[in-house]
């Protein structure tokens, strides 16, 4: 057993999230790692943000930990956990699993030395990294999530992100209402969402005549959950090669917010 890092899953946790962890494949070597702690590493490495390399010794071998991350990011397995705790935090909070209306926002983030694919320049933000699209529901839970390069405008990066939330298929057979910011205004984008996808969309500006912080109806929802993401270090900057890998780590920390939620 690992120390009680405070990144571990608790007895709880570990038993709701238990049924949803894949099988061990037929055939091979039986698996021997406890898979509790395989999660704990996981955990560790989106909390306090070290290399993978560098997980401490009474974490099972690192190598191990990653395979795991890395399949299971290939494969999907990530991501359907993710949508089936999702659907019990709404059941648990009296909604339906379908929401009706959800909540685009993009968030701009710089990335480390390293990175060098899907990174470019936010002129708007003066961040040179990738930008995070995050599709949301009214409780702030991440529906689809797409990170791409800075660069990326926001009607082109909200078009991507809806695409996959209408991929997700009758778990959104409810959804009539897109909530945006006034990067996305314009009758082109909300034309495109009204003639593919039948949701219409409707735009949240800010007061000009008012200064420093003011509460916008339903756009609050997404900015509380992007100031979520960022209790998690291995989130306030990117540090990965593939866009891919930091939609997956997106998904991890929405994963265990929901854990603590339900146990």
């Amino acid at each position: 057993m690992s120390k009680a890092y405070s990144s571990n899953l608790t007895q709880d946790q570990w038993e709701l999230l238990e049924p949803l962890i894949p099988v061990a494949k037929t055939g091979g070597r039986p698996r021997v790692v406890e898979m509790w702690q395989v999660i704990n590493a996981i955990f560790y490495v989106l909390t306090q943000a070290c290399t993978w390399r560098n997980l401490p010794g009474d974490f099972p071998n690192w190598q191990t930990v990653y395979t795991y991350f890395r399949n299971w990011r290939t494969d999907g397995t990530w991501v359907s956990i993710h949508d089936q705790l999702r659907a019990w935090v709404r059941v648990d909070n009296e909604r339906a699993v379908s929401p009706s209306e959800a909540i685009i926002d993009s968030q701009s983030v710089k990335t480390a030395a390293m990175v060098s694919q899907d990174v470019g320049y936010d002129a708007g933000k003066k961040i040179k990294g990738r930008k995070r699209f995050l599709a949301v529901d009214t409780l702030g839970l991440v529906l689809r999530v797409l990170v791409s390069a800075a660069s990326v405008d926001e009607r082109n990066g909200g078009k991507q992100v809806l695409k996959r939330v209408k991929q997700m298929g009758n778990t959104v057979s409810r959804l009539s209402t897109i909530w945006v910011d006034g990067g996305y205004d314009g009758n082109p984008f909300m034309q495109w969402v009204m003639d593919l996808y039948r949701w219409i969309v409707q735009v949240v500006l800010r007061p000009h005549e008012r200064k420093g912080f003011v509460w916008l109806p339903k756009r609050w929802v997404v900015e509380r959950t992007l100031g979520w993401l960022t209790r998690c270090r291995r989130l306030n900057k990117d540090y990965e090669l593939l866009a891919q890998t930091s939609e997956t780590f997106i998904y991890l920390a929405m994963i265990r917010i929901m854990m603590r939620r339900l146990a």
